[in-house]
């Protein structure tokens, strides 16, 4: 039967999703620490995990992770959802992340990360399984970067204006594919001087060289899967994620000075897929 209008003094049930928590609570996700001390924490953060609180992602972070790990010692100066966060890394891809555990660590990495190394101590090394390969073996990408007007979630050259400074120096340290022909795929190691969201996978889309498994920049490129033999055609086409990792990470201890250095190996589904290229 239709139902009837609502009219004023009517009583009526409302029925109110469940409150959600003004600040992230502790949750037993396991973490892989590579370093700790009174001051920081470096993680190797697994791919599929979020860095902190955002729409859609309430739960389940690896801020949650730390609470639960660290108790109430991370710094507070990035606000309570973002306790202790200094940098970033997306959601799918995986690597090495330091977090300050109080106020002074936070305040000295931050300087760091904000000089982006190019006069201080900061390295941040990334490994990329992409798509073709680079006319040269050694160069720099500096294209300004912004965020879309038609899709508020990708971010895009702004050849014009409206962008910001970004720039990426890349190596390529392998290539693969049949000896005499063109490379069908490449390990590109990539050192940021800027830190701009998406700004890996974004670059090496602009210059034709798509990240492996990214959806959301490579989309033009998944015929390239065709070409592949197998295991690697069926190892490429169900790849998860973009092929990217944050393998170096190094920067001055903030409180204590001493220079410190952490590097990563490719984690396993990459590390497959780098295995099966090799027999092309």
């Amino acid at each position: 039967e239709p139902k009837r209008p609502v009219k004023l003094g009517d009583r009526v049930t409302v029925d109110l999703p469940p409150p959600v928590p003004a600040e992230p609570a502790g949750e037993a996700i396991p973490l892989t620490v590579v370093y700790e001390d009174d001051d920081l924490i470096v993680i190797d953060k697994p791919p599929g995990l979020v860095v902190h609180h955002a729409a859609g992602n309430p739960t389940g972070t690896l801020v949650n992770a730390l609470i639960a790990h660290c108790g109430a010692s991370l710094s507070g100066i990035g606000g309570v959802m973002r306790p202790g966060i200094v940098h970033r890394l997306d959601k799918d891809t995986s690597g090495l992340l330091v977090v300050a555990k109080n106020d002074r660590a936070h305040h000295g990495l931050a300087a760091q990360f904000a000089d982006h190394g190019r006069t201080g101590p900061l390295e941040r090394g990334y490994l990329a399984l992409a798509w073709g390969a680079p006319e040269r073996n050694d160069g720099t990408i500096d294209l300004p970067l912004g965020r879309s007007l038609r899709n508020r979630e990708k971010i895009e050259v702004k050849r014009r204006e409206g962008g910001r400074e970004a720039i990426t120096h890349y190596h390529v340290a392998e290539t693969y594919g049949p000896a005499g022909r063109p490379p069908l795929a490449t390990m590109i190691e990539c050192r940021l001087e800027t830190g701009r969201t998406h700004q890996i996978r974004v670059h090496l889309a602009a210059i034709g060289h798509p990240v492996i498994g990214d959806g959301t920049y490579g989309a033009g490129f998944a015929t390239k899967v065709a070409l592949l033999p197998e295991p690697a055609r069926t190892l490429a086409a169900a790849f998860p994620r973009q092929a990217l990792h944050a393998y170096l990470l190094g920067f001055e201890h903030p409180v204590s000075g001493e220079e410190m250095h952490f590097e990563s190996p490719i984690p396993a589904d990459m590390a497959a897929l780098v295995e099966a290229l090799e027999r092309l």
